[in-house]
């Protein structure tokens, strides 16, 4: 009769490990309650999170919670079932929940989450889904770089044909 609880807990432990493997190198840690969602839904928000590189885990909340802890992140209590997004980049698991949750009735809700350590509530990480992406910002400041000399190259030829039109 002992044996079964200690397998349970091996079993759980390795949930743990497993989450605390995945939650290495992220960037981004968003908690989201799925009620609502049937499985056909929940398989098409974790294909789309998986196709932007986003991991999303279902486990319960005092595992899920154990695994934060011991990976030196700072956690929130968690009630309810709770889905949770381990992202390296951020801005685009944002983007993906939110768009998401637009097209399903707002579902799955976001719950909180962690961002570079520290704690964010729901209204922040809809903050962060409206952010342009890293290739975005990368693209508009390539834009920026690329007008100075188209700019400069104007005044100049504005100022030759000032100095042509004068004699």
């Amino acid at each position: 009769m002992k044996a079964k609880p200690k397998a349970k807990k091996a079993d759980k432990q390795i949930l743990v490990d497993s989450l605390k493997t995945t939650l290495s190198g992220a960037q981004a840690l968003y908690y989201t309650d799925f009620t609502g969602l049937n499985v056909k839904r929940m398989t098409e928000l974790r294909k789309r999170l998986s196709k932007a590189g986003v991991d999303y885990v279902v486990i319960k909340n005092t595992l899920a919670l154990r695994a934060v802890n011991e990976s030196g992140l700072v956690s929130q209590r968690l009630k309810g079932p709770t889905g949770v997004v381990v992202a390296k980049d951020a801005i685009t698991a944002a983007k993906v929940l939110s768009d998401f949750a637009k097209e399903n009735d707002q579902k799955p809700a976001v719950k909180g989450g962690l961002y570079e350590g520290n704690a964010v509530d729901a209204e922040m990480v809809k903050k962060l889904a409206s952010l342009p992406t890293r290739e975005d910002a990368l693209s508009i400041f390539a834009g920026y770089l690329n007008s100075i000399p188209m700019m400069f190259a104007l005044a100049l030829d504005a100022r030759k044909a000032q100095l042509e039109g004068s004699n």
